[in-house]
C-alpha cells in the first residue's frame, strides 16, 4: 500500500506538511492548520513541490537560508487506500497512528493553482 506521513514543520509559520506517496514521490501539501480530525471542518492545503521518498522519514533542522528552514518532526506515518486521483479530487482513506478516516481535497481554482480545499468525510457518507 502507498504511505503517507504528516510532519510538523515549524517554518516561518507552523504547519503541518501532508505528503502521499504517488509515481516515486511524495506529493506534498502544508496545511496551516493541520488536517482536520472532525468531519465538516475544511481546511486550506497548499500543494508544495514534490518530495523524494527519504525526505519521508527525515526529522530535525532545515538551515536558516536553505528552503522549508526550520525544524520538522514526524507527526503521523502509515498507509492509504486511493479511493479517486484526477488533477482537480484526490480521495484517500488515510490508516495511521494518529489519524485515520476518508480525506478529500479538491482544487480551489478561484484562489490558485496551489490551493486546495482539504476535508474528512463522515464515516456513514
Amino acid at each position: 500500500m502507498p504511505r503517507f506521513v504528516i510532519q510538523k514543520h515549524a517554518a516561518r509559520t507552523l504547519h503541518y506538511d501532508l505528503r502521499l506517496e504517488w509515481d516515486g514521490v511524495f506529493k506534498s501539501w502544508a496545511v496551516p492548520k493541520g488536517l482536520p480530525e472532525e468531519p465538516g471542518v475544511r481546511r486550506l492545503a497548499l500543494q508544495v513541490d514534490d518530495h523524494s521518498i527519504e525526505f519521508g522519514g527525515f526529522e530535525g533542522e532545515i538551515p536558516a537560508g536553505q528552503y522549508g528552514a526550520g525544524t520538522i518532526e514526524m507527526w503521523d506515518k502509515g498507509s492509504y487506500t486511493l479511493h479517486d486521483w484526477t488533477n482537480n479530487r484526490i480521495e484517500v482513506t488515510l490508516e495511521g497512528g494518529r489519524i485515520a478516516g476518508r480525506y478529500v481535497m479538491i482544487r480551489f481554482r478561484r484562489k490558485g493553482e496551489r490551493e486546495w480545499l482539504l476535508w474528512r468525510e463522515d464515516p456513514a457518507s
